[in-house]
């Protein structure tokens, strides 16, 4: 019996975050390469996603997208906040801000994954959160996973939370 009542409990506290579009990986190093993976776990009430827009933190420098068979990528350039040091003493101030998938179709009852990678600026404080808000559009209607915890909250306390990434401390040298 204590065993069918932790499968439930289990269950109960695993079910609704799996239902959310979270990281793959949700820790990384600052100063590191990073590659952001979303799981996207089902469409809109029933509805095919058919497109997915991610919105960019500061401090996540130099991303790529990976292309997906069957979507066209959108790239939304602009200017970053401040100017970040990149690999080779390089010094970048613009770049990725926004990232879109259109034009597929991913049924409710499937699951998928949309890729990018980035950088993770040196100047980014470990021990914080950087959050992506996503917007997933769906043949019928859409659901915008933007919320960001207030001080003191988690995520766990949203009913649409953005994906987040904990920064951890900057590894050794490479």
């Amino acid at each position: 019996m204590l065993r069918l009542v932790l499968i439930v409990a289990f269950a109960a506290v695993s079910a609704p975050a799996s239902a959310h579009v979270t990281l793959e990986k949700p820790d990384s190093s600052v100063g590191t390469s990073y590659k952001a993976v979303l799981k996207v776990p089902h469409g809109c009430k029933g509805s095919p996603t058919t497109a997915l827009r991610v919105k960019i933190p500061a401090g996540v420098i130099a991303v790529k997208p990976m292309p997906k068979p069957g979507w066209t990528i959108s790239v939304a350039q602009g200017k970053y906040e401040k100017t970040y040091e990149y690999f080779h003493n390089a010094k970048i101030s613009e770049g990725v801000v926004e990232l879109g998938w259109t034009g597929g179709s991913l049924p409710d009852e499937h699951y998928d994954e949309f890729v990018f990678q980035g950088f993770l600026a040196t100047e980014l404080k470990p021990d914080t959160t950087l959050y992506f808000p996503v917007v997933q559009e769906c043949a019928q209607g859409l659901h915008r996973w933007i919320e960001i915890p207030a001080g003191g909250k988690s995520a766990h306390d949203l009913e649409s939370p953005a994906p987040g990434l904990r920064l951890t401390p900057k590894r050794g040298a490479h």
